[in-house]
């Protein structure tokens, strides 16, 4: 059963359904173009065979790495172009079916399917190049120069199917085709261009040289291969200096908010967990002030190098955050797993000596972590960050050497009370250009401080919902005043500026810094379930949950209120109205508690008013003579 699952959640993955649909087009496409004869082929045609699959393996056991990141390029294309031009497509297919059967066989270290996939993209490029040579008229045997247009436009067209296919894999796997096109471009385009014009020199020496011309292009590629390979060491070894800190030899800040991306990407495509870890060392200047600058950067290096050491063999992304703060990545763990190997790294660098410790508190040296696992909450990585950081704090705030969980009690008190007031002197300045959305704001407020209680939050979700639900409409301040006072229906470009006002309200909470935490709600409020809302077309879980609710809250109060242009409903009809788009523009789990709780609210509202018109009956003057 483990092993079906795992099956059916790789199926599920974009890349892999394309991967698998690649092989079973390759297959096909070799069936009815390649040759499975054995008997097709004389016996010197059987020695140029031998002698190309060999150079074939040859050329591919120096394969070189290039950029993007896990591309490989080996000069076998020269073999498969140059047999392709003496002897035609079908002859080159049959070098390459002869090759991959080889390589399946002797090198396991590379998963079986990958040889497929390896098998599939030659078949398709083989079958480009062949068909858009013979489209133009070009023969077989010996280079003809009256059709070197033939030539050059079959080498283009292998070329550019070779970036298509991995392209589209690159754009399902990684989200962008932008970056990998660009790398190509700018930094391997020379090496592809080498290998497919070598074709042509190989075409000159088979056909003259046989299998000794053969052997010298082979003595050529070796070395050719060898050159690009220090290349690209070279280009390497300066991207990895420059991505990495010089002073603790973790990566640098830079990097890590490229990777953290990549991370994010990849856990949620997977459906795997992902822990990010921020880490403090603890009284860092109090260190340096006593010993200064230098003993300090070498504390730095010293930290640095024991967390690399902890982190490196499991496959953990370390940096340098800044200053004396560091960061960890860890895909594939839970925050309680990521806990637990924190513990292990602070005690085991408790225990590590080193010089001017006793000055510390704790007398050795310490740091104070926060952790955060990615979760459906997390709208992007400054969230995740921030969340990190705010565990961080508190284990700094609770005395330091201490690594705490993002919401388990980690986070630093905080006074409520203070917050509202601070934001509902900001929303005040609605009172002079619109009192609707100021009402509305508090409405959607109140509202939300009940739906706290009935889902039950914690501190920091009640938090957030509270003053999310305050603050969602602070961007309407940047719409014109005469679109917010209209009274007739808005134009279409006047819909469209009204709807800017969530990217807006995304940068007015950003400059204030304090309430960032509050962005997924200013921003996403307007997400609907099915993905038909905006800015982002976000749908299900994809939308925070504390957004989806907040959603459902404003919607109601928006159909529950008199406004221009459009009719108000009574509270029955529009919780109608939220069950009918249920499903649909509102989260159903939560549309269905939010039903519920104002239901019961209206049936004892409904209860009181009976009770006191029974209570007025009988003091009626009726009662007195």
């Amino acid at each position: 059963m483990g092993f079906a699952q795992r099956l059916l959640s790789n199926f599920r993955q974009p890349g892999n359904i394309y991967l698998l649909l690649l092989c079973f087009a390759g297959v096909a496409l070799y069936a009815a173009t390649g040759n499975l004869s054995f008997h097709a082929y004389t016996m010197a045609q059987w020695a140029l065979i031998y002698a190309m699959v060999g150079a074939v393996l040859i050329l591919d056991h120096y394969s070189f790495y290039l950029p993007p990141e896990g591309n490989v390029q080996s000069m076998d294309s020269s073999v498969y172009l140059a047999a392709m031009f003496v002897f035609g497509g079908s002859f080159a297919l049959f070098i390459l079916l002869i090759s991959t059967a080889v390589v399946l066989v002797y090198n396991r270290s590379i998963k079986w399917w990958k040889h497929f996939v390896n098998f599939s993209i030659y078949t398709f490029m083989i079958n480009g190049a062949d068909f858009t040579f013979n489209l133009l008229g070009g023969k077989t045997g010996e280079l003809n120069s009256d059709h070197i247009y033939a030539y050059i436009l079959s080498l283009s067209v292998y070329f550019i199917v070779n970036v298509l296919l991995l392209g589209y894999y690159f754009l399902l796997h990684k989200g962008t085709i932008y970056e990998f096109i660009k790398n190509i471009l700018k930094d391997t385009l020379f090496a592809y261009l080498s290998t497919l014009l070598l074709s042509l020199v190989l075409v000159i020496l088979i056909v003259n040289n046989g299998s000794l011309g053969l052997f010298l292009f082979l003595a050529i590629g070796m070395l050719l291969s060898h050159a690009f390979r220090q290349l690209f060491n070279m280009y390497n070894a300066v991207s990895e200096k420059a991505n990495t800190d010089q002073r603790t030899g973790l990566y640098s800040h830079s990097y890590f908010e490229e990777k953290l991306d990549e991370y994010i990407a990849q856990a949620r495509e997977q459906a795997l967990p992902l822990s990010l870890v921020m880490i403090d060392l603890d009284d860092f200047k109090k260190y340096n002030d006593a010993f200064g600058h230098p003993q300090g950067d070498r504390l730095l290096g010293f930290f640095g190098q024991q967390i690399k050491s902890e982190c490196e063999p499991k496959e953990f992304f370390a940096a340098r955050f800044g200053g004396e703060e560091f960061s960890i990545i860890m895909p594939g763990l839970t925050q309680d797993k990521a806990k637990a190997f924190v513990d292990s790294l602070r005690k085991k660098i408790n225990d590590t000596p080193f010089e001017g410790v006793e000055i510390f508190p704790h007398g050795c040296v310490s740091f104070s972590a926060g952790i955060l696992e990615l979760n459906k909450e997390t709208h992007d990585k400054s969230q995740l960050i921030d969340w990190a950081d705010q565990a961080l704090y508190a284990a700094k705030a609770k005395g330091k050497n201490t690594v705490l969980i993002y919401g388990e009690d980690s986070r630093l008190p905080i006074s409520l009370e203070n917050d509202i007031h601070e934001l509902e002197q900001q929303l005040k300045i609605f009172l002079s250009k619109d009192v609707y959305t100021f009402k509305h704001s508090k409405r959607v407020y109140s509202y939300a401080v009940e739906m706290a209680e009935v889902l039950k939050l914690g501190e920091s979700d009640r938090r957030l919902l509270v003053l999310g639900a305050l603050i969602h409409d602070i961007g309407k301040l940047e719409i014109p005043r005469d679109i917010l006072n209209k009274k007739s229906k808005l134009t279409r470009e006047e819909w469209e500026i009204v709807k800017k006002h969530v990217l807006w309200g995304k940068e007015i909470v950003l400059v204030t810094g304090k309430f960032k935490d509050l962005v997924p709600l200013v921003e996403l409020h307007h997400e609907r379930y099915d993905g038909a809302g905006y800015p982002h077309g976000y749908k299900g879980e994809e939308i925070p949950r504390l957004a989806r609710m907040l959603c459902i809250i404003d919607s109601f109060d928006a159909m529950t209120t008199e406004r221009p242009y459009q009719e108000t409903k009574s509270f029955m009809d529009a919780l109608l109205e939220i069950r009918r788009c249920s499903g649909s523009q509102f989260d159903p789990e939560l549309a269905d508690q939010f039903i519920r709780y104002m239901e019961g609210k209206l049936a004892s509202s409904l209860s009181d008013v009976a009770v006191a018109g029974s209570e007025m009956a009988d003091v009626s003057p009726n009662n007195g003579g």
